[in-house]
């Protein structure tokens, strides 16, 4: 390697060795000048002017809010301009952009790179209007970037703990008058609609953070992360894999481009009413996503002035309202946990098993975008086709939705679709798409008819059996068309193979195990739960099955969850999970596995049938089931981090995945109380 010369406050050129390391700096660099203590001044004049105080408010009024005037004069605001509401904005944004738009610290992700723009717009509208607007930060995680890595270890835990944040810095503005909630991705956003659903006395927005622009002549951000798995099976060049790697992302910001976890919740939190109409979805950066900032703060000072707090929005009409747009888009199935989760928070009944399958069998899925096709349009050309309110449209002449919502407009669901049916702004995006992408809109929205036509059914199903007695959940629509029946069934017989570790699971997909995944096998995944693992998401494995050309001849079962980019038939949320006596933990390897998922009814099973590759009859399973010991490498990661460890305690005392992870917080003091309880009869 070259050596260089380090001068203290100059730029550096990235100059690294083989290791990957960048050269030693020298100490003087490090330990500071004489010449920085010499300059700058030790004390300076306060700002002039005068706080707005009277001697009833001098009297009356906390320390705390008469500080926090002080607060804010010294932080540059005019004392002239203090009697004005004041509301805070909450983001996820992440990173350090320079004034062009270049990176100075990168963020984790797309998703929060861009989204300081829209606080920004947001803050000056309600600037310019008389308000104060506060901002505070809380950053989220890329679980693409986790994918894989004991990182993933904290995804899920994060949605709860930034929503306790969230919560907290909203609470600790106790003057605030509304709050507005800026976010994009997989737990970023859900953790803000927990924050915002916890707040219901306040008016409240969110503001979705919009979706990255699809690269010309390049794979999205879903299928390069297949590359690994297709070069390891001779299926990319090395050259292919490196210019498609670097290619995926057509614009800075925003959530990938597929309807993935991150942008089903986009599509939720404007189905629940707490987004304005056409906002989800809307590509990053660009006007249209841009005056989002805008609209966001004038919607918030209007539900203030109105008198609408987010409780009177976040209702159990509301709830019902989001299921039926997740049925319809073929959402995620981690919305299965988040929705729960800010049923919760709200206070509102969460969604039953019952109630996921009634709604299911409402509507089948009425959207065709990636990952799922047939044709798998980006989520952008969603966007231009009408995105939520087009979909909405259907909904309503189908008799599902409820329209006598309050939304963040002000005004109810039903006044707000007429609007928009009749709308320029309607009108204009699906020419667009029409004429420049040349895609017809009712071919990515669809009504029922044409959707059934088309071949879109359903999207979740929750599967029983002896493996899965507590249940089970596949996104059904995401099945290839070519492995289910006539009659709208998807049967799969095979051998198990058992991992307890994701990194020998894709090896084996990739072919670099002596033991090989094949076309037939069953990758059963066990110890992924959330006392394993925090609950990982296992997309590489789905990825890599879903691009490998007899991927989709191979089944997957764990007690984790799922990418909402997977497809497949993968089955997760195996309950109970493994590590808590579930039958799934007691599998060998050659069991015979039966998968059995009827697309039509919403039913399903999941079951051993054989041993060693000999069927067997259902009592002799059960028998067998029950007899065997777990299997011998089950356990926790050993890079379980103690913080999600507590989490999954909390949230297992609390109700477990089907209540949507969330902490309960009286059943957790019951539990504490009742193992307490021998402890002071001791005393």
């Amino acid at each position: 390697m070259r050596g260089r010369c380090w001068r203290f406050g100059a730029r550096r050129r990235n100059v690294v060795d083989m290791q990957g390391k960048l050269a030693a700096p020298p100490l003087a660099a490090v330990l500071g000048t004489a010449s920085a203590v010499a300059a700058g001044r030790l004390a300076g004049e306060g700002p002039a002017g005068r706080l707005p105080l009277t001697a009833d408010v001098l009297r009356e009024e906390p320390s705390g809010n008469l500080f926090g005037l002080t607060q804010n004069v010294g932080m540059g605001w005019s004392p002239a301009s203090l009697g004005g509401p004041q509301y805070v904005i909450v983001s996820t944004h992440g990173g350090l952009r320079s004034e062009n738009g270049s990176p100075v610290a990168l963020g984790y992700h797309t998703g929060h790179w861009e989204i300081g723009l829209l606080v920004r717009a947001a803050a000056e509208t309600l600037r310019a209007a008389g308000a104060i607007p506060f901002a505070a930060y809380c950053s989220d995680p890329c679980d693409g970037r986790t994918q894989g890595t004991t990182g993933m270890f904290d995804s899920l835990p994060y949605r709860n703990d930034a929503a306790v944040v969230m919560r907290r810095l909203i609470r600790s503005l106790p003057t605030a008058s509304g709050v507005m909630g800026v976010a994009t991705c997989d737990k970023g956003l859900p953790a803000t609609m927990l924050a915002l659903a916890g707040c219901g006395e306040l008016p409240g927005v969110i503001v979705p953070g919009g979706v990255t622009l699809p690269a010309v002549g390049a794979e999205d951000a879903g299928t390069v992360q297949s590359l690994g798995a297709r070069f390891a099976r001779d299926l990319v060049s090395l050259d292919y894999a490196a210019t498609m790697g670097c290619r995926a992302c057509g614009s800075a910001g925003g959530g990938c481009q597929f309807l993935g976890t991150a942008a089903t919740s986009q599509v939720v939190a404007e189905g629940l009413g707490l987004a304005l109409p056409h906002s989800a979805l809307a590509p990053s950066g660009q006007p249209v996503w841009l005056e989002l900032g805008a609209r966001s703060a004038f919607a918030l000072v209007r539900l203030h002035a109105l008198g609408i707090p987010i409780k009177r929005i976040l209702t159990q009409h509301a709830l019902e309202n989001a299921m039926l747009l997740h049925a319809a888009f073929g959402g995620s199935t981690n919305l299965l946990l988040h929705i729960p989760a800010i049923a919760h928070a709200a206070g509102l009944r969460p969604p039953t098993l019952d109630d996921w399958i009634r709604v299911n069998r409402a509507t089948p899925r009425l959207v065709d975008a990636l990952p799922n096709g047939p044709r798998g349009h980006p989520t952008v050309q969603v966007f231009m086709a009408g995105g939520v309110p087009e979909v909405m449209l259907h909904l309503r002449r189908m008799g599902l939705l409820h329209g006598d919502v309050l939304t963040a407009t002000g005004d109810t669901l039903d006044a707000t679709l007429d609007w928009w049916a009749a709308s320029d702004r309607r009108r204009e995006a699906r020419a667009r798409l029409a004429a420049t992408a040349a895609v017809d809109p009712d071919a990515v929205i669809m009504g029922p008819d044409a959707a059934r036509r088309a071949g879109l059914t359903s999207t979740v199903v929750f599967p029983v059996g002896n493996l899965a007695p507590e249940g089970a959940v596949i996104k059904a629509t995401a099945l290839d068309p070519s492995i289910v029946g006539d009659d709208q069934v998807y049967r799969h017989r095979g051998p198990a193979r058992v991992f307890v570790d994701e990194r020998d699971a894709i090896r084996a997909v990739k072919g670099a195990t002596e033991r090989p995944i094949r076309p037939g096998d069953v990758i059963v995944l066990i110890g992924t739960g959330p006392s394993g693992t925090g609950m990982q998401e296992t997309a590489q494995i789905t990825t890599a099955l879903r691009y490998l050309p007899w991927g989709k001849q191979v089944a997957l079962l764990t007690d984790g969850r799922f990418s909402g980019f997977s497809s497949g038939a993968c089955v997760g949320h195996i309950g109970p999970e493994a590590l808590h006596g579930g039958p799934i933990g007691r599998v060998q390897d050659d069991d015979m596995i039966e998968i059995v998922i009827d697309r039509g009814t919403l039913t399903g099973s999941v079951d051993m049938v054989g041993a060693a590759g000999q069927p067997l009859d259902p009592a002799t399973c059960a028998a067998l089931l029950a007899q065997r010991e777990a299997h011998p490498g089950l356990a926790p990661h050993p890079a379980l981090p103690a913080d999600t460890r507590l989490w999954a305690a909390l949230q297992r005392a609390s109700g477990g995945t089907w209540a949507g992870c969330v902490y309960d917080v009286n059943r957790i003091v019951a539990a504490l109380e009742a193992g307490l309880q021998p402890t002071k009869e001791v005393k």
